[in-house]
């Protein structure tokens, strides 16, 4: 078989103009395509197009030659090849033209999960211009299909996640983003992603922990290694923030309260951050408490640990029991709380080693029991 003249004619043109590390390409792509190895040859373009250098190349590629047999190649390949050359468009309102046309193109029974992924990239591209209605209608009708699904390539859940991502941060519901985030970096090899893109994501999900209203455990986070891009940059601070909350370390959070001045959403979210550091540091108090056989607890004690007037601890506490945070009782006439269960936490070094001493002395008062039934013992016998 020969090459087809318009797709020759475009191949040896591009070894003739293209640099010679990327002419090469163009060579072994005439001789793939003349020899019909479809599989070998979707390999070489798909390596070809995640070269830097060749982005200049992507749309000609997509548009003059992987079009002429897009019907021998894995569909989800050809959408992804498409995604790379949308994005090298001249405007959003093209490029989310470009993948609805190619979601309509890859609309077959045998070809939903390129379908679904299509149209999540031109929902992407839709977001991008502000259009929140078509990206939510886009994500629900995918939600569905890939819930159908019996296997679901990776690719595809990343890019669901991703676009899910985007739009919560648009419409600023910091759970929900904080969620789809983390579920997309569980998708992905965070390796690949560039530097910047890596330290945008830490600090956005720094944002979204801090200020949503469900948030309460950041054990996830702070175990990440996405966080890591934070060290060394002017935003490092959010890490010690994170942790101030994690241990409910009042003291910690008013150190680095001028940090948030350099914040306008946290600046603009001090009241609430506020209230989250004192329910913080409500849990932790609580927390220490649990195994040491210490039942009520004063609210001149939480009101020490909080840093909080006695008169207000009531209503602290009751909103650390509408939250989940905690389970237990108010006893307003001896103004006590008694907490029987305290949300699980992710601990950090202080933090274990408290554990550790709570255990070695819940050893020792059993060490002291059972001295004491061995002593009375032949008591109880004679």
């Amino acid at each position: 078989m020969e090459v087809d003249n318009s797709v020759s004619a475009y191949l040896q043109a591009q070894q003739r103009q293209a640099p010679a590390a990327l002419a090469l390409y163009f060579t072994e792509f005439e001789d793939l395509y003349e020899r019909k190895v479809w599989h070998q040859l979707t390999k070489v373009v798909e390596s070809f197009i995640n070269i830097p250098e060749a982005a200049p190349y992507r749309i000609g590629v997509y548009n003059e030659f992987v079009r002429d047999w897009q019907k021998h190649m894995n569909k989800v390949k050809l959408v992804l090849f498409a995604l790379a050359a949308a994005r090298q468009l001249d405007s959003i309102p093209e490029a989310a033209a470009f993948m609805e046309k190619t979601a309509e193109e890859v609309d077959k029974p045998d070809s939903q999960e390129a379908f679904a992924l299509a149209s999540l990239e031109s929902a992407h591209f839709k977001l991008l211009l502000n259009d929140l209605e078509s990206t939510r209608e886009t994500l629900e009708k995918c939600q569905g299909k890939i819930e159908s699904f019996a296997h679901v390539d990776p690719v595809i859940y990343a890019s669901f996640y991703r676009v899910c991502a985007d739009y919560y941060k648009a419409k600023a519901a910091y759970g929900q983003y904080y969620k789809n985030a983390l579920l997309l970096l569980a998708c992905i090899d965070i390796q690949e992603l560039g530097t910047a893109d890596r330290m945008q994501r830490a600090y956005d999900l720094s944002i979204a922990a801090l200020l949503s209203d469900t948030i309460y455990n950041f054990g996830d986070l702070l175990s990440h290694p996405i966080m890591d891009a934070l060290k060394g940059t002017e935003n490092e601070w959010m890490l010690a923030l994170l942790q101030a909350f994690n241990s409910g370390n009042i003291g910690q959070f008013e150190g680095l309260a001028g940090n948030l001045q350099t914040q306008p959403m946290l600046r603009q979210s001090a009241p609430f951050l506020q209230q989250k550091i004192r329910l913080m540091a409500l849990i932790e108090s609580m927390f220490r408490r649990q195994g040491t056989g210490a039942r009520a607890v004063s609210f001149a004690a939480v009101s020490a640990e909080t840093r909080l007037p006695a008169g207000e601890i009531e209503h602290l506490v009751m909103k650390a029991l509408s939250l989940g945070l905690i389970r237990g009782s108010i006893d307003q006439v001896d103004q006590q709380i008694t907490v029987q269960w305290v949300q699980p936490r992710y601990l950090g070094k202080e933090q274990i080693q408290n554990l550790v001493d709570r255990l070695a002395q819940w050893e020792t008062r059993v060490k002291e029991t059972a001295q004491r039934m061995s002593s009375t013992a032949p008591e109880l016998f004679a």
